[in-house]
């Protein structure tokens, strides 16, 4: 009988076996894949562990094991977004440690060793993006210094590139320094030149930065940097050398993220070109530090992952002759339409992959067959397959004519086909953060965990998201607050439009970025019913004054130079547009949120309140800018799955009918 399809239950009521506890304790994410010998890394963040990044270890027999022992965390908070946080060398793990900062060195050969700091303690360090210069016994990174709290020149932290001996302990040197951020320290094979890449306020990484490459001296100090690449219009991403020893990078110089090729010439001149000019995107916005989306094979080949219309997907490109095209480029036919992390070695390349019926793993691919392996994966939910909903790319027009891009996802669970009699469903439209940023394919357990309860979900990626080619991403230039609302408005009425939604049960909900998306739409028009922020932006001007460095500059793009716009930032600001909010809200914030801080949700709640609507608000101790514990993300799944059913009415299953408590 549990099989058997029944109907007239209304949507949003159906009996679920997708918990909110299983959502929370879904597994663990992985990034940041290391090579070492044989020897293969990943760092694993667990929220049963309090959300702990372990580093793992795979090796050339297959036996996978923690190498870093608890309650250690490998988390850098450079940029406070982080980045790559460890590196391993000759079986030697150096991390930076997430309590306190500080680079740890720990000899995983050795059973039962402790990890011993190496860089200084008491200067408010902070590092990523490891690489290691052999020649001079020491690592190269991205450093960061934050003010004392207590310091009596209080300002931004400052960022540079630095070394530290790993046989000499907190023997610290600062290599270059002057730009306000850094990114991608790599050494050449011969352990002679450097690169980085840099930028200057009021740029993000995605919308202008620089390549530059130095000598260092027998002493390993930098010599004069030249520029090789970059500016102000042009974004770079991941610059890194063959073992040919020719520099390579991503730039949007041609309106797509190509990789190109730099060659020195002789007399100090250098040849760049493009390897492989493709309308598609071989890079992702710069968000964490450390990101790879390409790596050097054997036979001068290189494996590149890249997106196009909201998918990813790996090709090899041949770099054999003088004027390399797009004519020896080899797209492999793979079951993934998500794809990060990649690294390569001979014919073989690792990357982390997942599609909308497979959670994130780690895939090996072979070069010469093309043919791939998944080598770890975490245990799948004992969920029927027919109970996950399958995305359906859609595109739709905005309100000025011009096109926005998402995936829907219908109703689906096993046990019904359809809601009561001439219903049609809620819908959820999702607003994803950054707002540079995208949304994903692969398998969302966040995702399933609605539409299994017979809430449809639209995943929208406005206009500004990534992977659409650098006009679009450019698209919410001077305009965050009002195109991404009018798109996940017109997408939301475009499923409406098709019969798919109910006009009188559609919800928004969005984290950060997104957060801000939900409550602009909710203060500037009348078509959504309920949303829930989480650790959203209600006040720009609070967001331009208070927030990080690494942000501070962003709205000088997206909305406009402040002090000077300030009209411009308490126009677009919700908590000046009380009036026109007109429905139910709930809010989320982590207490320790330095991008985002609680005095943004706390205000908005306060003014809702005394207007009479609605409103609820839980505040979670001990988290950030996004939750990583399991215990949090369950309870604020379950708060606002109920907050809609009081909105709307719809009665919630108990839990003696579910599976588990969901």
């Amino acid at each position: 009988m549990a099989n058997q399809m029944t109907s007239n239950t209304p949507f949003g009521s159906w009996v679920s076996p997708i918990s909110a506890r299983q959502v929370a304790s879904a597994a663990p994410s992985m990034d940041s894949l290391c090579l070492d010998g044989d020897d293969l890394y990943w760092l694993e963040a667990r929220p049963e562990e309090s959300g702990r990044n372990a580093i793992v270890r795979l090796n050339a027999d297959g036996d996978k094991s923690d190498v870093l022992p608890a309650p250690h965390s490998a988390r850098s908070r450079v940029h406070e977004y982080g980045g790559t946080p460890y590196i391993v060398v000759a079986g030697a793990l150096y991390f930076c440690e997430q309590d306190d900062q500080r680079i740890y060195r720990l000899d995983t050969r050795v059973q039962g060793a402790s990890p011993a700091a190496i860089s200084p303690a008491g200067q408010n360090l902070r590092f990523a993006d490891f690489c290691f210069d052999e020649n001079q016994q020491r690592l190269i990174v991205v450093a960061e210094q934050a003010t004392a709290p207590d310091s009596a020149t209080p300002g931004e932290p400052r960022n540079f590139i630095a070394a530290l001996a790993i046989d000499a302990p907190h023997d610290f040197v600062e290599l270059h320094s002057g730009a306000d951020f850094y990114a991608y320290p790599r050494l050449s094979p011969d352990g002679g030149q450097l690169s980085w890449i840099s930028w200057q306020h009021p740029q993000m990484p995605w919308q202008g930065s620089e390549l530059w490459l130095a000598g260092l001296t027998k002493e390993g100090l930098v010599g004069s940097p030249e520029l090789v690449a970059g500016g102000c219009d042009e974004s770079i991403f991941q610059a890194q050398w063959s073992p040919a020893g020719d520099l390579h990078f991503v730039s949007d110089a041609s309106e797509w993220w190509n990789i190109y090729r730099c060659t020195s010439t002789g007399q100090g001149a250098n040849h760049i070109e493009a390897i492989c000019p493709q309308q598609v995107e071989f890079a992702t916005p710069l968000w964490t530090l450390g990101m790879s989306t390409y790596g050097f094979c054997a036979e001068g080949r290189l494996a590149a992952c890249y997106s196009k219309d909201g998918l990813w997907h790996l090709g090899l490109i041949e770099e054999h002759g003088d004027s390399p095209t797009s004519g020896n480029f080899k797209a492999y036919d793979l079951p993934f339409t998500q794809i990060s992390a990649l690294i390569s070695r001979g014919h073989r390349v690792w990357f982390i992959g997942a599609s909308p019926s497979q959670s994130g793993c780690l895939v090996e691919l072979d070069t010469r067959s093309g043919q791939h392996k998944i080598i770890h994966q975490f245990a799948a939910l004992a969920i029927a397959a027919d109970n996950y909903a399958q995305p359906q790319t859609i595109t739709f027009t905005t309100s000025d004519d011009e096109e926005a891009h998402g995936f829907y996802y219908p109703p689906c669970n096993s046990r019904y086909s359809q809601g009561a009699p001439d219903e049609k469903p809620p819908l959820l439209v999702m607003c994803h953060g950054g707002p540079t940023g995208a949304t994903s394919t692969g398998f969302n357990l966040k995702i399933q965990f609605w539409s299994n309860r017979g809430i449809a979900v639209l995943d929208v990626n406005y206009r500004g998201s990534t992977g659409y080619g650098r006009s679009y991403r450019q698209a919410l230039d001077g305009a965050w607050g009002i195109k991404d609302v009018a798109d996940v408005v017109a997408g939301a009425q475009h499923l409406i439009d098709r019969g798919l939604a109910d006009p009188e049960r559609i919800m928004i909900r969005g984290g950060s970025a997104g957060g801000y998306t939900v409550l602009a739409a909710l203060a500037f028009h009348d078509l959504f019913k309920a949303g829930a922020s989480y650790y959203g932006i209600g006040d720009l001007e609070t967001l331009a004054r208070d927030t990080h460095k690494f942000e501070s500059r962003y709205l000088d793009t997206l909305v406009g130079p402040y002090p000077a716009e300030q009209a411009l930032y308490q126009e677009r600001s919700p908590i000046n547009h009380i009036d026109k909010l007109n429905c139910p809200v709930i809010f989320f914030q982590g207490l320790d949120d330095k991008v985002v801080p609680p005095q943004q949700a706390e205000a908005m709640v306060a003014s809702l309140d005394k207007k009479g609507l609605k409103v609820k608000y839980t505040a979670f101790s001990g988290e950030g800018h996004g939750f990583r514990q399991a215990q949090n993300t369950e309870r604020a799944l379950l708060e606002e799955l109920q907050f809609y059913s009081e909105v709307f009415g719809f009665s919630l299953p108990t839990p003696a009918s579910c599976d588990e408590n969901g």
